[in-house]
C-alpha cells in the first residue's frame, strides 16, 4: 500500500521498499534518447610491430624516453569515436554492419633518473567491424534551430562507452637501444545505437531545491578525531579453510570412517 503523499518528498534515492511509494502526480511525456541495440568490444592488445591483429597494435610502444627509471601507472583513458561505416543488411530491416574507428589516448607517467616525474601521451586507433546491429533510421524527420547539430546525429546516435585499463607495463631498450614503455592495455567498450524518442513516464513533478546551505564541513581538530575512532587491526586476517563443512549433517568424523574400512564391516 502506497504512503500518504502528503508524508512524501520527492528526490533521487534508492527504492528499497516495494509498494510503498505513493501515486504520481503525473504522466509527463520526454524527449529522450532510447537505446534500441547494444554489443560489447572485449580487447586485451600488445605492443607488436605490423599491422594491427584483434590482439597486437604497434602503437602501445612509447617514443623514446629520456632516462626512464620507474613506471608509475596510466590515467586519464579517453575513447574518441573518429567515423563509422554503416552497411544495411538487405535481408534483415533495420540491421546493419558497421564498421567504427575510434582513438583510445591516455597518458602513461614515469620517474626518470633525475628523480622527475613526466608523462608520455598514447593515442591507439583502432577499427571493430560489427557484423549485424540493430539500427534502425528515425520514421520522423525533425528539423531544429541549431546549426551545430547535423541530421546524423538528431536521426540516430551511435555511442561509445569505455573501461580501460594497463594491465602491464615494461621499460626496456629497443633494437636502436633507446629506452621505450612497452604496454598492454586491456578495456572493454559497449557500442551503443540510440534514438531520440518521446517517452510517457509517471513523475512527481520537478526535483525540489535542494537544502541549503551549501558550505565546507568545519574543520576537526585531527586529535579529537583520532581518540573517537576504533581500534585498527594488529594482524592481517588469516586465511584459513573451515575445519567442518557447512552442514553439520555432512560431516563424519575421520576416525570412524576409517574404522569402517580397516575393518571391512558391512551394514
Amino acid at each position: 500500500m502506497s504512503i500518504n503523499f502528503n508524508k512524501f518528498v520527492p528526490r533521487p534515492g534508492l527504492v528499497n521498499k516495494q509498494g510503498h511509494l505513493p501515486d504520481p502526480s503525473e504522466l509527463v511525456c520526454v524527449e529522450v534518447p532510447k537505446v534500441f541495440d547494444q554489443c560489447l568490444i572485449k580487447r586485451c592488445i600488445s605492443y607488436c610491430e605490423g599491422p594491427d591483429t584483434a590482439t597486437t597494435d604497434y602503437e602501445l610502444r612509447s617514443n623514446p624516453l629520456d632516462n626512464p627509471k620507474i613506471y608509475i601507472g596510466c590515467r586519464d583513458f579517453k575513447i574518441t569515436l573518429t567515423s563509422i561505416e554503416k552497411i544495411p543488411l538487405s535481408c534483415e530491416n533495420g540491421f546493419k554492419k558497421l564498421i567504427i574507428c575510434y582513438t583510445i589516448s591516455f597518458y602513461a607517467d614515469y620517474i626518470d633518473c633525475n628523480a622527475v616525474n613526466k608523462s608520455e601521451l598514447f593515442e591507439i586507433n583502432r577499427q571493430d567491424v560489427i557484423g549485424k546491429f540493430y539500427c534502425p533510421d528515425s520514421l520522423s524527420k525533425v528539423s531544429c534551430n541549431q546549426s551545430n547539430s547535423s541530421k546524423d546525429e538528431i536521426d540516430n546516435i551511435i555511442k561509445l562507452e569505455m573501461v580501460a585499463d594497463v594491465l602491464q607495463a615494461v621499460l626496456h631498450e629497443d633494437e636502436n637501444n633507446c629506452k621505450v614503455l612497452d604496454i598492454t592495455l586491456g578495456y572493454y567498450i559497449i557500442v551503443k545505437c540510440e534514438l531520440i524518442v518521446q517517452l510517457l513516464i509517471p513523475a512527481y513533478s520537478y526535483c525540489p531545491v535542494p537544502k541549503e546551505p551549501c558550505e565546507p564541513e568545519p574543520e576537526e581538530n585531527v586529535c579529537d578525531k583520532f581518540n573517537r575512532s576504533p581500534v585498527p587491526k594488529f594482524y592481517p586476517d588469516q586465511n584459513l579453510s573451515p575445519l567442518f563443512p557447512d552442514s553439520e549433517t555432512d560431516y563424519e568424523p575421520e576416525h570412524q570412517t576409517n574404522s569402517k574400512e580397516d575393518n571391512g564391516c558391512n551394514n
